[in-house]
Order: structure tokens, then sequence, then C-alpha cells
């Protein structure tokens, strides 16, 4: 198991202008990170492309791996045309994943306002279609792509494993959000259990959670079923964590861990004290 940190965990830094890309990659070393997974926000390496050798160099100084390289997407309810270029666009993205010399690639797969597995699986034969072109085409780069549970559409544990076993290829996984599936009021440990199998790449992230009925006020949003979220630091919310981790190391898995921050705090200390949370659960696992 290798632990680092996800560039989102700093995005509201670089979002404030207090850090750079190359600041964020300092900052993971500093605190003892063993990898860095690149999410393009805050940063864009299409616009800016001179920004991958600038990346790559400065982790290597830093003795970081690159993990994964994340990225949005969403071929459901498009049009033929809509869904080619998309299909396209998608591609270009693993060139860059090719260029960071990533070998796991995170791609999102569909968004609807219509949530039910009704118009689920209406849709899952176009989604695990795209998903598996994109694979061949990441293959021949030596890149695994993978859906995460993540954005409502497709963030149950068996809608994940429904598209991944539909998709049906060696290079097509799941990057494993052990935070979101509380977004689709899953419990995280059982959620987890169902999809370490199909990971390719593990996200911890922690939420404080409140029923329906108790608002709690603003910074919290809403889970599908309108149960409340807020981000917390791994190990601080609500989220069953130790025994979360103990599934994930009985698993097997031994890939790359990401910390992944989205709390009020700032996001300095919250990736540092999630990061260190993890590696003492770990290893008292």
């Amino acid at each position: 198991m290798k632990l680092g940190v996800s560039s989102y965990s700093l995005y509201q830094a670089m979002n404030k202008g207090e850090m750079t890309i190359t600041d964020v990659i300092d900052y993971v070393a500093e605190i003892g990170g063993e990898h860095i997974e690149i999410v393009p926000l805050g940063f864009n390496l299409k616009e800016s492309p001179e920004l991958i050798d600038t990346i790559k160099s400065r982790a290597a100084s830093k003795g970081l791996e690159i993990s994964n390289y994340a990225i949005g997407a969403n071929f459901a309810e498009l049009d033929d045309a809509a869904y080619e270029a998309e299909i396209e666009r998608v591609k270009g993205e693993v060139d860059i994943a090719a260029a960071l010399g990533v070998k796991l690639m995170r791609h999102d797969v569909g968004s609807s306002k219509d949530l039910s597995i009704t118009h689920f699986l209406e849709e899952l034969p176009r989604l695990a279609n795209a998903c598996r072109i994109i694979a061949d085409y990441a293959a021949e780069r030596g890149i695994t792509t993978s859906v995460e549970n993540h954005g409502y559409f497709i963030q149950h544990s068996d809608r994940v494993k429904a598209l991944v076993q539909t998709v049906n290829h060696p290079y097509f996984k799941t990057t494993l959000d052990i935070g979101n599936f509380l977004c689709a009021d899953e419990v995280s440990t059982v959620a987890v259990a169902n999809n370490i199998g199909l990971a390719s790449m593990v996200h911890f992230k922690d939420f404080y959670y409140r029923p329906a009925n108790r608002a709690p006020g603003s910074g919290w949003f809403n889970t599908s079923s309108g149960n409340w979220l807020r981000g917390a630091i791994v190990g601080q919310g609500d989220i069953d964590m130790p025994e979360v981790v103990r599934i994930v190391k009985e698993s097997g898995y031994d890939g790359y861990i990401s910390i992944e921050f989205e709390g009020m705090e700032d996001c300095r200390t919250g990736a540092k004290y999630g990061l260190e949370y993890v590696r003492k659960a770990w290893n008292e696992a």
C-alpha cells in the first residue's frame, strides 16, 4: 500500500491563489505522502500542457509517484454526435495521463436528474460501450481506466459493480471512494466490502452525517434521499473508519490510497491530519 494525497484536497488553497500545483506537490511530500493524485482543478493541463513536464519533474524531485489522473465525463442522455465527441474528448485526456506517466486514470461516466434504477439500466449498455472503447484506447498505453462512485447516478456499490461487470474489460475497474457511498445513503462498510475486489484505486474521505429532519444549516448538502452531509477530516467524521480500513486491508488491496479532503477546515490541515490518521489506522488494523 502506498499512501498519498489527491491534489483535489488542496483545491481550496489553489482556488484562493495561495498555492500552485507545484506548491501542492511540495506540501504532499512535506507531510509524508508517497504519491500524489492529479485532479486538474485549479490548473488546466489542456490549456497549459507545459505543466505536465513541470508536475512530473517536481514530483520526481520530491520523491513522489504520480498515482492517478482523475477527470470528469458524461456519456448519459447524449445524442449520437455528442456521445462520440465525448468519447474522443476523454481519449484526449488519456493522452494527458500517458504524458504524465500514470498507469491509472479515473473518468466519470454519467449523470442524470433521473436517479431511478430503471433509468440507470436503460443507460447502462451505452455507458458501458463508451467505457469499453476508452479502456481499449488506454490499454494500448498501459493505463487502467476506472469509474468512481460519484455523482448520485452511479454512486451505489451495486451500480458501480454492474457497470464494471458489463464493461468486462481487464483495463477497466473502479476508483473506490469510501466516503462517496454516503451520498447515495449507502453504509460505507457494506459498500466498500461489495466493491473493494474491483478497485484499481482507493480514496479515503470522511463526512459528518445528519438525518433529513435535522437540517443543520449552511455548509451542508443533501444525499440522494435528502439526508445531510458535510466534509470532514478523515477519521473525524461519522464513517466507521477503523472498520473501513480493516476491510480494505484484509481484502489484500495493496495499491495506492489517496486522502481526499473537502471540509470547512483549512485544506492543508485537513490533508495532513487525514494522512496521519489513515497511516496510523492502517498500521493498527
